[in-house]
């Protein structure tokens, strides 16, 4: 079995308080792998620990059977692992082009950015149209698009999406779930931590469910009609 991301043993302690409790899981290469689960429940701390953006106390994690637990971030992105933090994190104060710019920061071959841009332009049409408009005149959905490109633009083998649906209207949540099934289906693994638990199950291959900090289910699509989801989700009402 190929797996594209091993995470074994995770722990994640801020202060006295376990966010992350010996956690392991697996991302299996070109499929998408969601971690859902209550607010609080850890989701979130796990995805940002894999990508080094808090250090972790224990666990080790791998990405194609290389040993990535203490490789700074910058360094996992020349790996093939990029990030799209939650909350429409761009620069609204730059150019959409700026931004995707941005993303390329670690690429020193200015044909492969050329490449990379003409690549993200036509996964994203309104993109190219709107290059040098203002960040910030887009609108909630078009931000959480271009946060998407600019993870795209590093050409990776695994995106890690953080709550990408978070405050977005139904419709804008659709187009951004429709964009990441269609980057899946070329090939990106992805691994997705999400507070719509239906939508995300609906779109992945393999999903595990955290309380309180350790992963209390796995399964596949049938997993939201498990009674222990509501367990967990609701205290069992």
């Amino acid at each position: 079995m190929i797996y594209m991301l091993r995470v074994d043993n995770l722990s994640k302690h801020f202060g006295g308080v376990k966010a992350v409790n010996d956690c392991s899981f697996s991302v299996k290469k070109g499929k998408i792998t969601a971690l859902i689960g209550p607010n609080g429940s850890g989701k979130s701390t796990l995805l940002k620990s894999i990508f080094n953006l808090c250090e972790i106390h224990s666990g080790k994690i791998m990405f194609k059977d290389k040993d990535i637990t203490k490789l700074p971030t910058h360094d996992l992105i020349e790996e093939g692992i990029s990030f799209v933090p939650q909350g429409r994190q761009v620069f609204s104060d730059l150019s959409v082009r700026e931004n995707l710019e941005m993303g390329a920061y670690t690429i020193a071959d200015k044909e492969v950015i050329k490449r990379n841009m003409d690549e993200v332009f036509k996964k994203f049409p309104f993109l190219k149209e709107k290059q040098n408009d203002y960040a910030f005149s887009l609108s909630g959905g078009q931000q959480q698009l271009l946060a998407i490109a600019r993870a795209l633009i590093q050409d990776p083998e695994l995106i890690l999406f953080d709550e990408p649906s978070l405050g977005l209207s139904p419709k804008a949540m659709k187009e951004v779930f429709d964009k990441i099934i269609e980057i899946n289906k070329e090939g990106i693994s992805v691994i997705i931590v999400e507070q719509n638990a239906k939508q995300a199950v609906k779109i992945a291959n393999r999903t595990y469910v955290l309380e309180q900090g350790k992963i209390a289910l796995e399964g596949g699509k049938k997993l939201l009609h498990d009674k222990k989801i509501k367990n967990i989700y609701f205290g069992g009402e």
